[in-house]
């Protein structure tokens, strides 16, 4: 068996355990393995394991990845910050797009995204932690937002997301994980129907399922250490 395949085994106990601790079914969690800076041949390898999500940070990378594994039955996410001028490329070459901050980027996703594949589906970046490095909206922004995206006419509004500052202690992990779970819940509790919460990495994933994480994006402990020579 692989290193990688070895890692996804030892990342699903984790998503399982992580589960059965906070009362609920490991199959309620979706595992993203976030292959940014990493070579196909991970994809591949990762993908002869069973693992059909796959998350890229970088747009051309990913088309490039994307492009290269279709008819593979793969499903492709953009999960890092999109410009403007960038939209196209995700729209044509994406399932989902994870990092949604703001109106523009919607609609033009929305726009070029081509007439022969599924609506995208999308979620809103929320910046819980206010750091000026990260992308997102403000938490008091999200649901305008969302009310926006949710009436485009070729994307699928699912849910939000979010990328909270890294700590080691466990409270203060699931602090910002609770404070997007929350949003969360006051979005759909005004009307809109979404279904997704992605959130906790390979250093948090723990606290994110313990707070309703349905998505968890994982890349260094499947793929290793990145390399961003």
């Amino acid at each position: 068996m692989s290193a990688i395949a070895t890692n996804l085994q030892a990342v699903r106990a984790r998503i399982a355990t992580a589960a059965s601790a906070a009362g609920r079914t490991p199959e309620s969690i979706a595992l993203l393995a976030v292959s940014k800076t990493k070579p196909l041949a991970d994809v591949l390898t990762a993908a002869a394991a069973g693992q059909i999500a796959f998350g890229e940070n970088y747009v051309q990378e990913g088309c490039e990845k994307a492009a290269a594994t279709v008819g593979r039955s793969l499903e492709w996410h953009f999960i890092g910050p999109l410009q403007s001028n960038k939209t196209r490329l995700v729209a044509e070459h994406f399932a989902w797009v994870h990092s949604v901050d703001r109106l523009k980027i919607a609609e033009r996703l929305s726009a070029q995204r081509p007439a022969d594949l599924p609506p995208l589906q999308v979620c809103v970046q929320v910046n819980v932690s206010g750091e000026a490095s990260k992308s997102g909206c403000t938490p008091d922004e999200a649901l305008a937002l969302c009310q926006a995206v949710a009436t485009l006419p070729n994307l699928r509004l699912r849910g939000l997301m979010t990328i909270p500052e890294p700590t080691d202690d466990v409270a203060m992990q699931r602090a910002p994980l609770r404070q997007l779970r929350e949003i969360y819940e006051s979005i759909r509790a005004a009307g809109l129907p979404l279904d997704t919460l992605s959130m906790g990495m390979t250093h948090d994933l723990e606290a994110a399922i313990a707070e309703g994480a349905t998505i968890v994006r994982v890349g260094t402990a499947i793929f290793g250490e990145r390399n961003y020579t």
